[in-house]
């Protein structure tokens, strides 16, 4: 005798499809580890997610750690594009000293030369920015050197560069205007945030708008058959390495305006590396081909809530770079194609 066939109703079938769906979803890893640490905090830290409005700005633990990441989310942006393209950028922490510095002394002026008007100073830095990231776009799909070697070589000069023209002093900025853009406030909330908020709007409009973000994924998957279908690889890759820059630019214009001085020994040091940490938290395929623009963003959030964490609770610093170096392994151990092989390995 049969087992009478139990039914299932067909909402229950679309409920389970779309947990399912969810839990799926590119975000949800990356979302679910940056809760789990903002309920960390809630636990640790007392008053965290605390909020209060004063001289009509907000202040609180989640506003400041918004703030403090501005500038990692947009290095992070940049270097989503080029890992796209199966691409790397390590001189990003030098483009954000370079920029600065450039900023904080065309702002001042110097004894030779005039204060340059604020939107000139700030159009020549990222003027400076765009120019390394067309030096390495070119070095890349041009020369045909690795990524990671085209970019070494601007890591070290870009920095050194910037050395020279500070003669490895820290460049005060006495230009109050200048303040705006890395501590003012706008409506209640941090002027970063909306710069941030800006190049990711405009990143994603190109990328899900445009044929730009199929074309970029194309290039990741495959380069020559990109370029046999009539792909332009070339200016692509140049383009991509260039928006990094870019971003780079904006990130060291906001840290300079931050500590209103350019420091071209410390500014945006290591920044690369939390850039690509970002990335890959954020979903990104270090192989090139998938990339999220929002997972970037939530990336640089998790590891600036880990930082602010790390330091609440009295951890020495030191205890940062490990916990960073252990995440970095877990990363790269969970896209690993053998790790991929053996989960989708069936017993017989």
């Amino acid at each position: 005798m049969n087992a009478p066939v139990q039914s299932v109703a067909p909402d229950a079938v679309q409920d389970q499809a779309t947990r399912f769906a969810l839990l799926r979803h590119p975000l949800a890893r990356p979302l679910a580890a940056l809760l789990v640490l903002l309920a960390l905090d809630a636990v640790l830290v007392p008053g965290f997610f605390h909020v209060a409005l004063r001289d009509g700005h907000l202040y609180g633990s989640v506003i400041d750690i918004a703030n403090r990441a501005a500038p990692l989310m947009l290095a992070a942006l940049g270097m989503t594009l080029v890992i796209a393209t199966r691409g790397i950028d390590i001189s990003v922490g030098a483009v954000v000293a370079l920029s600065g510095t450039v900023a904080a002394m065309l702002v001042n002026g110097t004894p030779g030369a005039p204060a340059t008007p604020l939107g000139t100073a700030l159009a020549a830095a990222l003027g400076v920015a765009l120019l390394c990231g067309l030096w390495n776009g070119v070095l890349v799909a041009g020369v045909k050197l690795q990524p990671i070697v085209a970019t070494l070589i601007l890591m070290t000069a870009g920095r050194g560069l910037a050395q020279l023209l500070t003669d490895g002093q820290i460049v005060t900025v006495y230009e109050e205007s200048f303040f705006t853009l890395g501590s003012g406030y706008l409506g209640g909330l941090p002027v970063s945030l909306y710069v941030v908020a800006a190049v990711f709007a405009l990143l994603l409009f190109l990328a899900r708008r445009t044929a730009l973000g199929l074309f970029i994924q194309a290039v990741g998957l495959n380069p020559v058959a990109a370029r046999l279908a009539g792909l332009r690889t070339a200016t692509l890759i140049v383009s991509v390495y260039a928006a990094c820059s870019l971003c780079a630019g904006m990130a060291g214009l906001l840290i300079t305006s931050n500590i209103k001085s350019a420091d071209a020994n410390n500014a945006g040091l290591l920044l690369e590396l939390d850039a690509i940490l970002a990335v890959t938290l954020g979903g990104t395929s270090l192989a090139g081909g998938r990339f999220s623009l929002a997972g970037s963003l939530v990336g640089a959030l998790i590891i600036q809530t880990l930082t602010y964490t790390i330091y609440s609770l009295g951890v020495p610093p030191e205890v940062n770079m490990v916990v960073k170096a252990i995440v970095v392994f877990a990363v790269c151990i969970s896209q690993s194609g053998e790790l991929r092989a053996l989960r989708q390995r069936r017993p017989a």
